[in-house]
């Protein structure tokens, strides 16, 4: 790109012989407007000079913000369809990652139990039916779906009472012990705990929100739902909702199901939902080895991607959310991330479809809102206040992943160099 600037013919020429006042006026005026001129002809050729320089000193000169830490910021662009490396800055530091972190969730979850796997939460009657009446308890059993809603559980009252069954003469218990019972994961700040993400269980509804506030303990108050849920659809509970599990002896009465697991994926990624991500990585433990804990769905995380070829070197999976300060990933094993869920057909839809679109969705809807990023650029973004972290895909040419960390991180002067560097890959295409 070449720039031309020119100077009208004239312009420094004396002043006409007329009044000396109004001629200074006049060729003051002129020296202004030619200064301008100048001005504006050296910017855009500065501009110009930038846009014409090699895509990888664009891309580090995007980084450089005032208040974020260079030594503190591991970046990465690759050609997406070839892998070849664009740009690469302590690409292999062990940094936290935020919420990037849902990123190998997304891709573990998808992979081991497939795109359109739906989470089950059933009723199970413990005694036996004398003619209207239940005669027992009434157990509700959660195998972990996060968006369990009390709609569901109305949903789940009515098959009951359109089983002919009027009385429960025992209690309504919640079953949990498809997980354990730790209610948060390992490296977590206290201040998380309900503010950042509710009480893991493998039973909650509503997000354990009940009667105006946040439930300590999310199983009774599932019970509780449930046990209105049934009085309203016109089956009487004579005993109190309480914990409690099913026997091998329990009969089904009914069940819902969660939506698909791409959706709830969506949600994760898009809206960077930390509830969904500790949810689902406790239900990958529960459904791969039988033990519904944290530490054992970060093993199959990691198990995943070693799988898939992954660079783990300083990786470390302590928790599915990237709350846990625990957590270290580098930009090449996002970028690997990344990469090999666009590359594989089982589940690229559901993976690339799960980040949110600048300008337009999620925690990208108000970044990157003007071409040629806005439409184009796919990302998980991450945010503590020790870390922030963007880290996606630019059209079909590139993937990146900047993580940025700091004591604390500059979080505003984090985002505008991420931002930038995604835009320039996004002008390249």
């Amino acid at each position: 790109m070449t720039t031309q600037c020119f100077v009208v013919r004239g312009a420094l020429s004396p002043d006409p012989p007329f009044s000396a006042g109004g001629g200074s006026r006049l060729r003051r005026v002129r020296l202004v407007v030619l200064a301008a001129a100048a001005w504006l002809c050296l910017a855009g050729a500065a501009s110009a000079r930038l846009d014409e320089a090699p895509l990888e000193t664009r891309l580090a000169r995007a980084l450089k913000e005032d208040g974020v830490s260079l030594t503190g910021t591991g970046a990465i662009a690759l050609e997406l369809e070839s892998g070849a490396l664009v740009y690469e800055q302590n690409g292999a530091k062990a940094l936290r990652p935020a919420s990037t972190e849902k990123l190998t969730v997304a891709l573990t979850a998808l992979d081991e139990l497939g795109p359109g796997f739906r989470i089950e939460t059933v009723a199970l009657g413990v005694g036996g039916r004398d003619g209207e009446v239940w005669r027992g308890d009434l157990v509700l059993k959660g195998y972990g779906d996060p968006s369990l809603h009390a709609d569901d559980l109305a949903r789940l009252a009515a098959r009951i009472r359109a089983l002919g069954i009027r009385r429960i003469s025992g209690r309504v218990l919640g079953d949990e012990s498809y997980f354990d019972e730790e209610r948060t994961a390992p490296g977590w700040k206290a201040s998380f705990y309900k503010l950042e993400c509710p009480p893991l269980s493998a039973l909650v509804v509503d997000r354990a929100w009940l009667d105006g506030h946040t439930a300590d303990e999310p199983v009774v108050a599932a019970a509780v739902a449930f046990r209105r849920a049934l009085g309203k659809a016109g089956v009487r509970v004579s005993g109190k909702a309480a914990e409690g599990i099913a026997g091998a002896g329990a009969v089904e009465l009914g069940r819902v199901s969660s939506p698909p697991l791409r959706r709830l994926v969506a949600w994760m990624d898009t809206e960077s939902d930390n509830f969904v991500a500790e949810m689902l990585l406790k239900l990958l433990a529960a459904e791969e080895v039988g033990q519904g804990t944290t530490a054992a769905g970060a093993a199959i995380v990691r198990r995943e991607l070693e799988g898939r070829g992954v660079p783990l070197a300083g990786v470390r999976i302590v928790d599915g959310s990237g709350l846990s300060r625990l957590d270290r990933l580098t930009a090449r094993a996002l970028a690997a991330v990344l990469r090999s869920g666009w590359g594989d057909a089982r589940v690229s839809a559901a993976f690339v479809g799960s980040l949110a679109v600048a300008g337009v969705s999620g925690t990208l809807e108000d970044r990157m809102e003007k071409a040629p990023a806005r439409g184009r650029v796919r990302a998980k973004t991450g945010t503590t206040n020790e870390a922030s972290a963007l880290a996606g895909f630019a059209g079909e040419g590139y993937v990146f992943a900047v993580v940025m960390n700091g004591d604390p991180v500059a979080y505003s002067a984090a985002r505008d160099a991420q931002d930038r560097f995604a835009t320039i890959l996004a002008k390249s295409l």
